[in-house]
């Protein structure tokens, strides 16, 4: 018997990672912006509007390495 789609999406788990939450919460506090962070396999990428926000993101790239895991690259891409 199949499942309905129903009983597939109870299953789903929707929680995003504990370093995006981090990621965002960390530019909101510094920077009062809005980031769209996306995980790929072991690629954090941090999407933001302007190129001076994402300067200054490099500039705290050290602070952003210490929110997530050890072996995760971190880029900042301008959108």
């Amino acid at each position: 018997m199949s499942e309905s789609m129903h009983d597939i999406l109870l299953r789903r788990d929707d929680s995003e990672p504990p370093e995006i939450a981090a990621i965002k919460n960390f530019v909101s506090r510094r920077f009062k912006s809005e980031a769209i962070v996306a995980v790929r396999k072991n690629r954090i990428i941090i999407d933001v509007s302007s190129a001076a926000l994402a300067g200054s993101l490099r500039m705290h790239m050290y602070e952003l390495q210490q929110l997530v895991k050890p072996n995760t690259k971190i880029s900042i891409k301008i959108s």
